[in-house]
Parts: structure tokens; sequence; C-alpha cells
């Protein structure tokens, strides 16, 4: 018997799911729903690309945040822009990003060059500790990339006996790659979701490095969710909830080891914040499309008329249309720089006339002094549904 078998016995390398709630596979519908939505829907190449940075900000700050890395989502932005200039004294909190970043990149590497992923063996997950550590400061007993020889955890928690990290995380990888995670292929992403999860739950409880143990898991967690077909942006939403819930992400952690391995709770924990963020995600995607047909619709309303005066009129729909309440009229001309310089030369007249030219194209709307868009024309072009 090993020493582990003893004081953590709750590492079977099983996950008994027949007790899950419907709630659970619920949710995991959902998200894989979503998920294919996010893959699918067509996107703008320049808002692709700030999706892609945004939540790369996101993840990278949130796996490093739980750790201490007190740099905000707009420092990182920066950072990865190539603007950010530290002191001295922090340059350590961007060089923990970039480690991170670094890992990101290679995994989707593989993804890019359209690899199949390899199996995830112990060297590699020796590798991202070791990447994870690079440059930083660590304690003495810590060698990056290496397993531990000394007991190690955190409060109200001990990793499991050194002498055993290495059989457990063979084991673990031997799990991972095995076919427990095999189900029909109409159900991958579900089954990457709790592969991923219970990744990070598992090398979490094995805590099998001297430092970073946090930080490997929720990357491996991020490394199963690409390389199993979830898009980039949404691998990198569990990191961010754990980072936004961190004091439950710790109780849900530690329950899961007192209850005796009992690993629904975490899911259900894990799995509802992930589903929340791709609700976020797809809004996000569904504004932009929202925002594309309005545009469209804006511009075919004039039949194809080209000139100053229809200019002036369509900044005029397009700077009222990003108002989130009606708009004085005598204050229009403030909305923007371009048109204040085009109303300037004008006369109230002329600004009414406008707005009278606008209502009826059916393009805004003119109640008790203030207009709105009438964005609700473009409503008609769903499909019809019940309240």
């Amino acid at each position: 018997m090993r020493t582990y078998e003893k004081t953590h016995p709750w590492l079977t390398f099983s996950a008994n799911l027949s007790r899950a709630p419907v709630d659970l596979w619920l949710m995991l519908g959902q998200c894989q729903s979503k998920c294919e939505h996010i893959r699918d829907a067509p996107i703008l190449p320049g808002t692709a690309k700030e999706f892609l940075q945004v939540y790369l900000a996101k993840g990278s700050l949130a796996t490093t945040a739980i750790e201490g890395n007190t740099l905000t989502e707009k420092e990182v932005l920066e950072h990865l822009a190539g603007r950010l200039r530290l002191p001295p004294s922090r340059e350590y909190l961007a060089r923990e990003i970039d480690n991170i970043v670094k890992c990101c990149n290679t995994f989707l590497g593989f993804i890019r060059d359209g690899h199949k992923p390899p199996p995830l063996l112990l060297s590699e997950m020796k590798t991202i500790n070791q990447v994870i550590l690079d440059g930083l400061t660590v304690p003495d007993h810590v060698t990056p990339g290496e397993l531990r020889t000394v007991s190690v955890g955190v409060p109200g928690y001990r990793g499991a006996p050194a002498e055993d990290c290495e059989y457990l995380l063979e084991r673990l990888c031997d799990w991972l790659n095995g076919s427990d995670f095999d189900g029909p292929s109409e159900m991958r992403t579900v089954y990457a979701i709790i592969k991923a999860v219970l990744a990070h739950l598992y090398i979490a409880w094995i805590h099998a490095f001297g430092d970073g143990n946090g930080r490997t898991a929720r990357l491996v967690e991020f490394r199963i969710l690409i390389s199993s077909g979830v898009p980039h942006p949404a691998a990198h939403l569990l990191s961010n909830h754990y980072n936004q819930t961190r004091t439950q992400y710790y109780h849900e952690l530690r329950k899961a080891s007192e209850t005796g391995g009992d690993v629904i709770p975490f899911l259900m924990y894990a799995v509802r914040g992930f589903l929340d963020g791709l609700r976020e995600q797809v809004d996000a995607i569904q504004q932009q499309q929202w925002e594309i047909v309005w545009r469209d619709f804006v511009y075919r309303s004039f039949k194809g008329k080209t000139n100053e005066i229809t200019g002036r009129k369509q900044k005029l729909v397009f700077a009222v249309s990003r108002q989130p309440e009606p708009v004085i009229i005598r204050k229009i001309p403030d909305l923007t720089p371009e048109l204040a310089r085009v109303y300037a030369k004008k006369t109230s007249k002329a600004l009414a006339r406008d707005i009278n030219d606008l209502v009826a194209l059916g393009l805004i709307v003119k109640e008790k002094g203030r207009v709105r868009a009438r964005r609700e024309a473009i409503s008609g072009f769903k499909s019809v549904v019940a309240d």
C-alpha cells in the first residue's frame, strides 16, 4: 500500500457521475451549444482580434491574480500591446503574465498548425511548471519543473506525500488519456469540460510541485479545453471565474477533499461559472452582429443615395444609436466632433428637417423634445417566437 492511500484516499482516479443532478447535465449541454455558437459565429477581423486579446488578458491575469498578481486588466492589455512601463519593483508581475501567455501560445500552436494535440504526459506537466516559474523568485526548496521532495500545501490542505507525487501524476495522465472521457462524438465538448475540470481538481489535490501548482492546474485545464474544440476566448473563462469567485474557489477545492472526493459540487461550481462567462461572450457577439445589421439597414434606407445631406443624416443616426438614453434634440450636435462641425454652419431648422426626414424613414423616434434610434425596426428580421 502506498502512503497516499492512507493520507489521501480520495485520489481514486474515477468519477461517479451517476448521482449528478440533472441541472449539471443541462448546464453542460448549454455550454457545448454556446461554444459551438462562438466557434461558428462570423466576427469582423478587427473585432475578433480584440476579442481574443481581451480574453487572453483576462485569462492570463486571472491565473496569476489568484496567486497574488496585482496588475489590472487594463495594465495587462497595455503590456500585451507592448505599451506598459513598470518600475523595476513591479516588473516581475509582467513576467508572470508573459510566462502564462507563452504556455497558452504553445498550446495554440498545435491547433493553428493543424496538428492533433499529443497525449498529456508527466514531462509536459513538468515543462508547464518550469515555464510558469521561469525567471521568478521561488522558495529555496523549489526547482521549477521538478517534483517536490518535501511536504507542501496551502492553508487548510496538505498535498499528497512527496514520495508518491510522480506515481500519482503518471496515473493522472493515464486516466486523462484513457477511455473514461470518450463520450459520444456529439457530446465531445461536454466530456472535455468534465475532463478539464477534474484534471484541475486532481493536480490541485496532488500538489506535486514545490510552487505553481494552481497555475499548472489551470493551464492544463486550458490545454484540454482548446484541444477538444472549445474556442480560444472561451477556454480562458474558467480561470476568470475562479479568480472572480476566489473565496468560493478555495472553499470548493477544500470541500471536495473533505467529503472524501465528491467531485460533483466542484463540477457544479465550475460549470455554472463557465456557462455565465459563455453567455457574456455570446451576448457580445450578438451585439456586434446586431450592429452590422443595423448599419446595413440604415444605408439601405437611403436607397443608394450618396451626397452631403445623406451622409449628414447617416452620421446623425449612428451617433444617436450609440447613446443609451434618448438625446435632447438641441444637444445632438454635441454628440461627436464630426456632427459639431457639420451643424456649426447650419441653422436649427436644418437639424429639425433632418430629424423629420429620419423619422419619416423610420430610423429614429421623436418624443417630447428628445430622439432615439428606432433600432427595433430590425427586430422583425429575427425569427418569430412567443413571449
